[in-house]
């Protein structure tokens, strides 16, 4: 008999659903202090929560038989996943089930937007009769701009072609073909917002892209558009918002998240150009059947089957795939990283080849590490083994692997060639004394670094004074460089320096360093 605890609020039918499966046992126990749930969870097999409890180190360390922690929705903040993954705990959400219902709420604030609907409803209020200052707006043939074209972006997508809007959207890193499935067609940023009569944000919150829209992106937009985030608080830069509503450089916005919740000081609400809603994204009573029903379903496939759906941490490895595996998937997430750093467009296709000696590693281990350093910057929701492959697959990035014992230049290699569009990206990497990574091949450049840290990539001119040029920029701005490779391409005119440096670089100042002469770009990866 397998026992679950749920210790939030769920609706009835997860529990009912629970209730009717065979060797399963439920107790409901709500509102206990992290001292009662220490002592409670000591001999359950499962744990079913939202945004109440908080799944702490000592609860996990108290909790002797515990096998998973289920959230009925998407996010985790209250769950101490590295400590979870320590004590072999999965940690699995529901990152899908209340898509839908977030994107309704931001076509119903498009709407309460182009009708002025809270104006109009405090009009009738205040006794009122104001039809001539409460003209609105067609969303027909007007264009519905989408920044983030994840599951939920792809529902707006579809939504807003459905409404007979012209439909654009970015996300660097989704390829052309899931647009296109969705009707949509793929711009830039900058296209993106210039083009804007409504534009809903729907992509996570990271330190890239905090603050999208800002100032200067604000300053491209038609004084007639409109902004909606019913995504994550900090994705606009509500200052710059609030010098945009109230100069009339936009005309209106929704907002339903805060970069403070409940935002009472904010100045945004002074203006009457703006509409609230209390992050109601996954407020309805579907949503919350939803998750319900779906981390109750995934609990008892984990429960009855092994298999982790939507797991967002690491099962253990055994002993020996561990051993043999280890250190070139350690090669291969340093691959992934600077892969992700390097692409300029979409990937679409992968393909990991294992050369001579780490042909002894599992394939697919290889494969899934390179994923994880790829993807774990550009998603929220945290990438590991278990879950890379299937957002990869969200993502539209397709999967092949290959093994030779030939030795390519190296006893072992991991080589990396992604597809971008028109471009090829092809990275390289082996192991130094069988356990220090070094990646050995950029492109066409032959080139030893050690993955760590910040790297700073420029692609120049092979010509004299280029590099000192470099290190001055860096020099004036207190950058202390720790290492510097250069690697020449064949036809001996072009060249790539690999420097790695004591801080993040700021954007100013790679700019100021892709305005030295000779110097084609330069772009950080942080390790």
């Amino acid at each position: 008999m397998k026992k679950i605890l749920i210790s939030d609020k769920l609706a009835d039918a997860g529990v009912n659903f629970l209730n009717e499966q065979e060797g399963i046992q439920v107790h409901i126990d709500t509102g206990m202090s992290p001292e009662q749930l220490c002592e409670t969870i000591v001999d359950y097999d499962a744990l079913l929560i939202r945004s109440d409890t908080k799944v702490t180190d000592e609860v996990l360390s108290a909790a002797k038989n515990l096998k998973l922690v289920g959230r009925a929705g998407i996010g985790v903040d209250n769950i101490d996943i590295p400590a979870a993954t320590e004590q072999g705990v999965i940690v699995m959400n529901t990152p899908d089930a209340n898509a839908t219902t977030t994107a309704e709420l931001a076509i119903a604030h498009m709407f309460s937007l182009s009708r002025n609907l809270p104006k109009a409803d405090a009009s009738i209020r205040a006794g009122k009769w104001e039809r001539s200052k409460l003209v609105g707006l067609e969303v027909s043939h007007k264009t519905l701009a989408i920044l983030g074209f994840g599951t939920i972006g792809r529902i707006v997508a579809r939504r807003g072609a459905g409404l007979g809007m012209h439909v654009i959207a970015y996300d660097p890193f989704v390829a052309p073909d899931i647009f296109a499935e969705c009707g949509a067609e793929m711009v830039t940023l900058e296209e993106l917002v210039q083009q804007a009569d409504y534009l809903t944000l729907h992509c996570p919150l990271l330190e890239k892209t905090r603050g999208v829209i800002g100032q200067e992106q604000l300053a491209m937009m038609k004084k007639t558009a409109m902004i909606i985030n019913c995504a994550r608080g900090g994705l606009i830069d509500e200052a710059a918002l609030y010098d945009a509503l109230k100069n009339g450089d936009i005309a209106g916005a929704a907002l339903d998240v805060y970069e403070n919740e409940p935002p009472k000081d904010s100045p945004l609400l002074e203006l009457d150009n703006i509409v609230f809603t209390p992050h109601l994204g996954a407020s309805t009573k579907e949503a919350q059947v939803a998750v319900s029903v779906e981390i109750a379903r995934q609990a008892v496939t984990f429960l009855k089957t092994g298999e982790a759906v939507n797991a967002l941490n690491l099962p253990r490895l055994s002993v020996d795939d561990l051993r043999a595996s280890e250190p070139y998937m350690e090669v291969a997430t340093s691959l992934g990283k600077v892969l992700a750093g390097l692409a300029t467009k979409p990937i679409e296709r992968i393909k990991v080849s294992l050369f001579g000696k780490a042909t002894e590693a599992q394939a697919r281990s290889v494969t899934v590490a390179t994923l994880v350093g790829l993807l774990e910057s550009h998603v929220s929701t945290p990438v590991n083994s278990v879950n890379a492959e299937n957002i990869a697959k969200r993502q539209g990035i397709s999967l092949t692997e290959a093994k030779t014992e030939e030795i390519s230049g190296y006893l072992a290699l991991v080589e990396i060639k992604a597809c971008c569009g028109d471009e090829e990206i092809t990275l390289c990497g082996t192991l130094l004394g069988d356990k220090h990574p070094r990646i050995v091949h950029i492109n066409e450049y032959e080139i030893e670094v050690i993955p760590e840290g910040v790297l700073l990539v420029t692609q120049h001119a092979d010509k004299p004074g280029v590099i000192a040029a470099i290190s001055t920029v860096l020099g004036k701005a207190n950058i202390n460089i720790s290492r510097m490779q250069v690697g020449v391409a064949e036809d001996g005119e072009r060249a790539m320096a690999v420097i790695s440096v004591s801080e993040k670089i700021e954007d100013a100042l790679l700019q100021e360093l892709c305005e030295v002469g000779a110097v084609e770009s330069a772009i950080q990866i942080e390790m």
